[in-house]
């Protein structure tokens, strides 16, 4: 590809020399390869007896992800709208406010109430755990 670009901005000046041209340019890439690569961390492969942690993570997530969606699940509707709007949309409570009818106050406070109720739930089930 770096021939083919090269090819189209004119680089080449005299086409009979179009195979040195391409032998150059692929040594150029490969020195700048082995370059780049003796400057990186060394990566060794792992001992088959190291635990693969990656899964446990991805579980964890999992597992903070239904907590979360149980205990939004317990909040009404318009709460979970708010904070939907505010955590996810990224919206203003004045904006919220218009769309839902209410106060800028009320926004707030509904959207404090509701974020102090959620965590509220998630630490209660994650303490009996």
């Amino acid at each position: 590809m770096a021939v083919v670009g090269a090819l189209r901005k004119g680089q080449l000046r005299d086409s009979s020399k179009l195979l040195a041209f391409v032998h150059g340019t692929a040594r150029n890439l490969i020195n700048n390869w082995l370059r780049r690569e003796s400057h990186g961390p060394r990566l060794e492969s792992l001992p088959e007896d190291v635990e693969d942690v990656g899964s446990a993570v991805l579980s964890e997530d999992a597992e903070r992800m239904r907590l979360v969606r149980q205990a939004l699940e317990r909040l009404g509707l318009k709460d979970r709208r708010i904070l939907w709007m505010t955590l996810v949309e990224g919206r203003k409570p004045a904006e919220i406010a218009a769309a839902l009818g209410l106060t800028s106050e009320v926004v707030r406070a509904r959207k404090l109430r509701g974020v102090k109720k959620v965590r509220g739930l998630i630490e209660a089930k994650l303490s009996r755990n």
